[in-house]
């Protein structure tokens, strides 16, 4: 079995989600005579959503290829960011570094495009709905993408930077996504919604979301599992 190594801390919450759930689903697909070989190196969340909000994306290719180069030299195969707001810098972080990141742009968007979906609504931090990152795949492959508008985007933002990045889950808070998402739905026709960020399976799931619901963080565990297993 391959070694993980994940860029975590981005924030906290979700990666322990990663943790346990590799752990986990790994120890019961080998029927429990193995647990991944996994490292983590976490970053310091203010000082990298810092770089994000001020543009400083030099210095957060350098922060995060500095994290991915340890955990290559960990001797980790396969290598993530957990974050998608971080993919702002993917390509940057890959030509640096010369490593072979695990996209979880790239796995949703195959995953969409396997299920025969043509339209999807984005949901994610301010910087994943507004900027192309998340979406370059999925036009790539054909797939029609909207995102809220800018008032339920600025909502949708302060929820997750506020309340899901600390492990807060309100029922107020789905009702006002799940408004949002209907509202999508009504002006758009999507089919699909993306749980574009990786604190957001923390307020929806599949029993809750009254549209398909594509977890980026379930997806992109089932890509590193299969990589890791190979």
């Amino acid at each position: 079995m391959k070694k993980i190594g994940l860029v975590g801390g981005t924030g906290p919450e979700s990666t322990l989600m990663y943790y346990k759930e590799l752990n986990n689903r790994i120890d019961a697909l080998t029927h429990g005579k193995h647990m991944p070989d996994l490292v983590i190196e976490s970053v310091d969340f203010p000082r990298t959503w810092e770089y994000v909000i001020t543009a400083q994306y030099d210095k957060l290719t350098d922060y995060l290829a500095e994290k991915v180069n340890c955990l290559v030299k960990s001797g980790a195969e396969v290598v993530s960011l957990t974050a998608a707001t971080m993919h702002i810098v993917y390509d940057e972080v890959v030509s640096k570094t010369g490593a072979e990141l695990v996209s979880i742009p790239k796995a949703v968007a195959e995953e969409a495009a396997s299920q025969g979906i043509m339209k999807v609504g984005l949901l994610g931090t301010i910087f994943t709905m507004e900027q192309d990152y998340m979406k370059k795949d999925l036009l790539h492959a054909g797939i029609q993408v909207f995102i809220p508008e800018k008032q339920d985007r600025e909502l949708i933002a302060k929820r997750i930077y506020e309340e899901l990045e600390r492990g807060i889950v309100k029922e107020s808070t789905l009702n006002e996504f799940l408004a949002i998402i209907e509202k999508m739905r009504s002006d758009h026709g999507i089919e699909a919604v993306i749980l574009g960020c990786t604190e957001l399976p923390l307020l929806l799931n599949p029993d809750n979301c009254p549209l398909i619901c594509l977890d980026a963080v379930e997806i992109h565990l089932k890509k590193l599992i299969e990589l890791a297993c190979n």
